[in-house]
């Protein structure tokens, strides 16, 4: 009777701690509008429980385009957006949105501009179709930046940019030959550089200034419950931390060829390396990368022109006067400054072993 006693207050026991728990976790849902490597420290965060382990009761949902997850951020129907934010803040700058970047994991390119065979040199690409996820997006923001480094000009030079869709989308589409050329991860490269197709440009190598996978939340969110983003922020740098330590380079490695849907374990190996190669391992937001996507998109979007990129970080002082201050001065965000200066960041790689 004893033994039946002690297991039954157990399982009460557990079942208590389960509720308050559950009680005391807070629902939220983050979107991201991308699916490569850079995504894998979200996806981590939520199966291994990161999120959970910091009171969030996490949905992770794919949004199709980074537009659609503005609209649905600015909207409220979720609470943080993981995508290539560069193009997206100042886009809904422009249009009144006040949506910020807490955080950017990653501040130069490491993809391709690939081509199918038979276009050899960046010439070839007039009067031929770039592929892009969006109009807008951070993927459409890639191939701007690439046109512009090897000379091109879409209008200028009869280049047709489609939206076709994520980049497994645009690999089978360069395939069937929908479209002639786009920007694609290493990861995706390789398989389509056995077919023949060409490396028209290295952006890796090219060093272009820019911001890339982003954390984006709404300034009233971000007021309102400071605490949220600081937990969400704390699980995602765990799920960097964890996909960086190479003792989990298996469980990192069958959650890329999962959740990227490759079996060619060298191609998954590729997007493992752009991980530990790109992604930066304190991520604060680049002002000059997000000077240089400024410009860009003002030429294009007039409106943009009227917003200063230091306007969408966000700063880490609610004075208004910081309106004033030099952006250089004010590009640190405050959560994740705060997060730094207490050493949690720090902490966190030594112990993962991360160097």
């Amino acid at each position: 009777m004893s033994v039946i006693f002690a297991v039954t207050l157990c399982a009460l026991l557990f079942l208590c701690s389960s509720l308050k728990a559950a009680q005391s976790s807070t629902k939220i849902i983050i979107g991201h509008a991308a699916v490569n490597s850079r995504v894998v420290p979200l996806w981590i965060a939520q199966e291994q429980g990161f999120f959970a382990r910091n009171g969030l009761d996490a949905e992770v949902v794919f949004i199709r385009t980074g537009p659609i997850l503005i609209s649905a951020l600015t909207a409220g129907r979720i609470n943080v957006g993981y995508a290539a934010g560069e193009a997206l803040v100042l886009a809904a700058a422009a249009s009144g949105a006040d949506v910020k970047l807490i955080a950017a994991f990653t501040s130069r390119f490491n993809h391709d501009v690939v081509a199918r065979p038979g276009i050899t040199r960046p010439q070839d690409l007039r009067g031929k179709r770039f592929g892009v996820q969006s109009i807008g997006g951070g993927m459409w923001m890639r191939a701007m930046l690439a046109l512009e480094h090897l000379g091109l000009e879409p209008e200028r030079d009869g280049i047709q940019v489609l939206v076709v869709g994520d980049q497994t989308i645009l690999l089978q589409a360069l395939d069937t030959g929908t479209i002639d050329v786009a920007t694609l991860d290493k990861v995706f490269t390789s398989i389509l550089k056995q077919k023949g197709f060409s490396i028209l440009l290295d952006l890796y190598h090219a060093n272009v200034p820019m911001i890339g996978m982003s954390a984006l939340a709404q300034k009233s969110s971000i007021e309102k419950r400071p605490e949220i983003v600081e937990n969400f922020l704390k699980a995602t740098l765990e799920g960097l931390a964890f996909s960086l330590s190479p003792e989990n380079k298996t469980t990192v490695l069958r959650t890329i060829m999962k959740r990227l849907k490759i079996t060619d374990p060298s191609a998954a190996e590729l997007a493992y390396l752009d991980i530990v190669n790109i992604m930066d391992r304190k991520p604060f937001p680049s002002l000059d990368g997000l000077r240089n996507v400024h410009r860009l998109y003002s030429s294009r979007d007039p409106r943009v022109a009227n917003v200063k990129p230091e306007d969408v970080i966000l700063y880490s002082s609610r004075d208004p006067r910081v309106a004033n201050v030099k952006p250089e001065d004010v590009i640190d965000n405050r959560i994740l400054n705060k997060l730094d200066k207490v050493g949690f960041i720090d902490e966190l790689y030594r112990n993962y072993g991360v160097k």
